[in-house]
């Protein structure tokens, strides 16, 4: 493992949580409408899978997806800019929180219904399989979408027609607000799609080198050999399902138990110990930094230094993102009209 990746690593994750913390403090002031699905805990598994993915591949994704956009590269200002509504937007302002698109970076969207991201990753990975290109379709869900007819009707498609799709199931241990031994008879995820012959495994989704390696070994095998493959990523959000819900469902020594295993905890940490002006409070970079050994087996290659520097560049880019999103004009209803004509000539996105 490269020096160069595990910064790349590092830098992700903290952009990741950064971004979300202050999309969280600009949904409180009211500069974001609507509903905001935060991600804080799961940065592993966003920054493993989509790292390991190549520039001609394709992200289909849920409706918590800024952290998806922000590693495959959408700069976080258009991002920001979508989420306050704004003209600047990666999405014109006309998607919000849930509906991030990019066809040049082929981000493929991010989709509000359950279960909707299965039948949009099918057709690109047919597209994909007909003309015989060295390319896949990564397919993020929730554990709760596994349960959707969608979920099995794709997995059977895929299956059958060889189509090229990673299924990355991003398994937070709940839906909404019931765990997931209450909404799944079967509650490991990947168990589920030996039942169309698919590969498939689990894998520590705290952990973005582990998560790193098996999203690489799972696309090359789509590469070379063809078909569909399964990724279930057990991992955990700090917050509730969304702004609107507080998370009192779960149990504080269950929270307490995942933050000691927070991905970023011992990042985040030494970089706060590094405060170039003595005597000066840093402000901290996330709310959930308990004390908490190195996840992965190679931070030590980053020094303090790297680390600081780091995260002083990831507050600059929010911060910008911020005062970009501000500073851009809202929609028109122009705007609004010509994006509802838009595409009505059929035209091909892939």
């Amino acid at each position: 493992m490269s020096r160069d990746l595990l910064r790349r690593f590092v830098h992700d994750m903290l952009l990741a949580r950064a971004f979300e913390e202050r999309a969280a403090q600009e949904y409180t002031n009211g500069r974001i409408r609507g509903f905001l699905h935060l991600y804080p805990g799961e940065e592993a598994a966003a920054v493993g899978v989509v790292q390991a993915a190549e520039p001609s591949d394709y992200v289909v994704s849920t409706y918590r997806e800024h952290v998806h956009a922000l590693v495959r590269g959408i700069p976080a200002r258009y991002i920001m800019a979508e989420l306050f509504g704004k003209k600047d937007g990666v999405s014109h302002g006309m998607g919000g929180s849930m509906h991030l698109f990019d066809r040049e970076r082929r981000f493929m969207g991010g989709y509000a219904i359950v279960g909707e991201t299965f039948p949009i990753a099918l057709g690109i990975g047919y597209a994909i399989a007909c003309r015989n290109l060295p390319e896949a379709v990564i397919c993020f869900f929730g554990d709760g979408a596994a349960n959707q007819g969608t979920f099995h009707e794709s997995l059977n498609m895929a299956a059958l027609w060889r189509i090229p799709v990673l299924f990355v199931c991003e398994n937070n241990h709940y839906q909404i607000g019931t765990e997931i031994h209450r909404h799944s008879a079967v509650t490991d995820i990947h168990k589920r799609a030996c039942a169309y012959a698919i590969p498939a495994e689990k894998v520590d989704g705290m952990d973005v080198l582990t998560v790193y390696e098996a999203a690489r070994r799972a696309l090359d095998t789509i590469r070379n050999e063809g078909g569909p493959h399964l990724l279930e990523l057990e991992t955990y959000r700090f917050r509730g399902h969304s702004m609107a819900d507080p998370g009192a469902y779960r149990p504080p020594a269950e929270v307490q138990a995942y933050l000691r295993d927070d991905p970023l905890a011992a990042v985040i940490r030494r970089a706060e110990t590094v405060d170039p002006t003595p005597g000066k409070h840093k402000p901290p970079l996330t709310d959930a930094h308990p004390p908490s050994p190195f996840r992965g087996r190679a931070w030590e290659a980053l020094g303090d230094a790297d680390i600081e520097a780091l995260r002083t560049e990831v507050m600059a880019v929010v911060d910008d993102a911020v005062r970009f999103a501000e500073a851009s004009p809202d929609p028109t209803l122009d705007d609004a009209w010509r994006d509802f004509h838009r595409n009505h000539a059929q035209e091909t996105l892939i």
